[in-house]
């Protein structure tokens, strides 16, 4: 299984979109600073994730989703209350 995924950083809120083929494994690897681009803004907490069978289709989408378009304006809209929150 293919997952694409976001996660929100617990330091800033900020939202961070990723895809990986093992979802334990990977949010581990964040939240233990092994990923550069958010081991500043550890601690992250998963608040989203969609599973795929294709690896391809799984890029595409976070692609989409990282894009600043309709896609990652739909599912912000989906998220709405889950983003307000408090973790």
């Amino acid at each position: 299984m293919n997952y694409v995924y976001v996660l929100r950083s617990k330091v800033d809120k900020e939202l961070y979109i990723g895809s990986t083929n093992d979802l334990r494994r990977r949010l581990s690897e964040h939240n233990e600073g092994k990923v550069y681009s958010t081991r500043l803004r550890i601690p992250f907490e998963l608040v989203y994730y969609e599973a795929y069978l294709s690896e391809n289709d799984a890029r595409i989408r976070e692609s989409r989703l990282k894009q600043r378009g309709q896609a990652r304006v739909h599912l912000l809209n989906r998220l709405k209350d889950s983003l307000q929150g408090e973790s």
